[in-house]
Order: structure tokens, then C-alpha cells, then sequence
């Protein structure tokens, strides 16, 4: 009885995480700037691929795999974020651009901040 139950979670996290996994796939293909795909792999895809491991640490019979899929989930909660803020800032600061709608560019002025305070320590 009680592994039926624990079956049938199993099957609907991984539903679930399939369906934000989806989601992401959606996201970078529909979005409409490199911040906004980025957007949505990071959280999605994190979100989707975190519940697939954990209905895996869920389902496992061994203590080994359950560790490893619980590591796996707090790795992706720790890296992907940052990786995305990372990848977000070096591309802005390549050069792409928000989209032509988009509302508001807070990040130019932090950024031509940090320049004008650069310029201002190499000139002492």
C-alpha cells in the first residue's frame, strides 16, 4: 500500500518536473532577448530538474543514490542562479542589449558608476 503511494508521487513529481522542464524549453525558444531565455532556464530548468531528482531520491532503494540526488538538487539550487547573474552581467557588458519594449535599464547606471570610479583610481 504504502509503496503504491509512494509510486504514484513519484510519477507526479516527475510530471511535474518534465512540465517545468517544458517550460524552460518553451521560455528560450518564445522569449524574446538573452535575458529573458536566460530568465527562464535558470529558474525553470532548476525547478524542473531539482524535482526530478528528488522523485529519484524519493523512489531509490539505496542510501548512495539518495545522497547523490539530494547533492544534485542543493548543487543546482547553489550554481545555477549565479551562473545565470554571471552569464547575464558579461553579456550585457558585451553588449546585448534589452529588448526594444523593455521598461526600464537599471544595470547602466550601475555600470557607468563603476567605470567613471575605474577611470577615477587609475588617474590617482
Amino acid at each position: 500500500m504504502i509503496e503504491a503511494l509512494v509510486d504514484i508521487v513519484v510519477g507526479l513529481m516527475i510530471v511535474v518536473g518534465a512540465a517545468f522542464s517544458l517550460a524552460a524549453a518553451i521560455g528560450i525558444n518564445r522569449l524574446p532577448d538573452v535575458y529573458s531565455r536566460m530568465h527562464a532556464a535558470s529558474k525553470a530548468g532548476t525547478l524542473g530538474s531539482g524535482v526530478i531528482l528528488l522523485a529519484l531520491a524519493l523512489h531509490a532503494d539505496d542510501a548512495a543514490t539518495v545522497m547523490r540526488a539530494v547533492a544534485g538538487f542543493v548543487f543546482l539550487l547553489l550554481t545555477a542562479p549565479i551562473a545565470a547573474h554571471l552569464l547575464a552581467k558579461a553579456s550585457y557588458e558585451a553588449g546585448y542589449r534589452l529588448w526594444d519594449k523593455s521598461v526600464k535599464d537599471e544595470l547602466i547606471l550601475r555600470i557607468r558608476d563603476e567605470k567613471e570610479a575605474r577611470e577615477h583610481r587609475l588617474e590617482q
